[in-house]
């Protein structure tokens, strides 16, 4: 049985999602204008990557809209990983074997690869559907609570960086493990409260709305870029500091 959807829902997720494409268009067109080489390959790489994320989005759109992930108890693997890793696996496959991609984001400034997660604060929709009685408090507070709380401080990061202040790094390290931290918590805390073989808390009150449209583009969509893009980070900390630790050496 497929839960009510309440009417300011759809009309918070697609104002947000929109706005979320826009700023990880934003990124790829950024990295384009700053990264070397003729400008025929910089923006064809570009090209390529806004064509792979506008037709992520919306098979994701599709798939959730004709509720392709929602799951029973008899579910034995949710179909909603399957929305969730396989972005995953197509961003990493592409940063390792394409020169161009991994130019492309080199180019991008470190601070606006952080302060790109400022969408994180939307997260605070948790906290007004448990507030509504449609969400398990087990999944909406850490869900939300560590949500709007890596949406705030990334600015604060991405500030430190663009500064080039003292402990910027370390600053951008440690948001990034708690973001990433607050992602892996929502994920497992999803699966424990929905239907299906992990289903381990909130019987009565299930987590339905969490593989229904249009929240089910949560974990399809947005949870994937913001892994992405906190991988892109950390990739971008630890090839600066080789590279000055070689520099240094010299």
């Amino acid at each position: 049985m497929t839960p009510e959807i309440p009417g300011y829902l759809l009309a918070f997720e697609s104002t947000v999602r929109p706005l979320v494409a826009a700023i990880a268009l934003g990124l790829i067109w950024m990295g384009a204008a700053r990264m070397e080489g003729p400008p025929q390959s910089r923006y064809t790489t570009a090209g390529a990557l806004s064509v792979t994320l506008i037709a992520w989005l919306a098979v994701a759109q599709y798939l959730g809209s004709a509720n392709t992930y929602f799951a029973t108890a008899e579910t034995a693997v949710p179909t909603v990983l399957l929305g969730l890793l396989l972005p995953l696996i197509i961003a990493a496959v592409g940063l390792w074997r394409s020169r161009n991609i991994a130019s492309l984001v080199g180019a991008i400034p470190l601070s606006w690869l952080v302060a790109a997660q400022v969408y994180r604060v939307g997260g605070g929709i948790f906290l007004v559907l448990l507030a509504d009685g449609r969400l398990p408090w087990q999944f909406a507070l850490p869900a939300g609570i560590g949500d709007v709380t890596t949406g705030f401080v990334a600015v604060v990061a991405a500030a430190l960086l663009a500064q080039k202040a003292a402990g910027a790094r370390r600053a951008a390290y440690g948001w990034c493990l708690f973001g990433i931290a607050d992602l892996v918590v929502a994920i497992t805390m999803g699966a424990m409260t929905s239907p299906g073989r992990a289903h381990l808390l909130a019987f009565e009150t299930p987590n339905l709305l969490i593989r229904s449209y249009p929240l089910v583009m949560v974990p399809t969509f947005a949870v994937p870029l913001a892994l992405i893009l906190h991988g892109l980070v950390l990739w971008r900390l630890r090839r600066e500091t080789a590279s000055t630790g070689r520099l240094a050496v010299a």
